[in-house]
């Protein structure tokens, strides 16, 4: 059994930094994608950022890139998501997503890929 764990929430103001940690225990996600997803009230799960089993590869939704970043460090089966200059628009909980194999069979970007979820982080950013 997989948990995942978030952690990094909070309120900042519009143009700060957050950086969100995400820690798997139970089994090692170090041979498989991670991502983050977004979700506002009565709004769907929305992607942010993924990145590949090894980290050599990442990807992010059109509304974070240049300003999110995505990594992973194996050895502690944790998974980052740095968010700068955040603005009012990227207020919303926060889910840390994990694959159960090494290529997502739906792809990088839709939720069903995903087996694995946390239990989410809140984010708010004031203007």
């Amino acid at each position: 059994q997989v948990q995942l764990v978030e952690s990094g929430g909070g309120l900042v103001q519009a143009g700060d930094s957050l950086r969100l940690s995400c820690t798997a225990s139970g089994r090692t996600l170090d041979s498989a994608p991670m991502a983050w997803f977004r979700q506002t009230p009565g709004m769907e799960r929305e992607f942010s950022a993924a990145i590949n089993w090894d980290g050599s590869s990442t990807f992010f939704a059109d509304s974070v890139k240049g300003r999110f970043t995505i990594s992973r460090d194996n050895a502690k089966n944790t998974v980052y998501l740095q968010m700068d200059s955040l603005k009012p628009e990227d207020t919303a909980v926060y889910f840390c997503a994990g694959a159960k194999t090494r290529y997502p069979g739906g792809g990088y970007y839709t939720p069903r890929s995903y087996p694995y979820w946390g239990q989410g982080t809140q984010v708010t950013v004031s203007s």
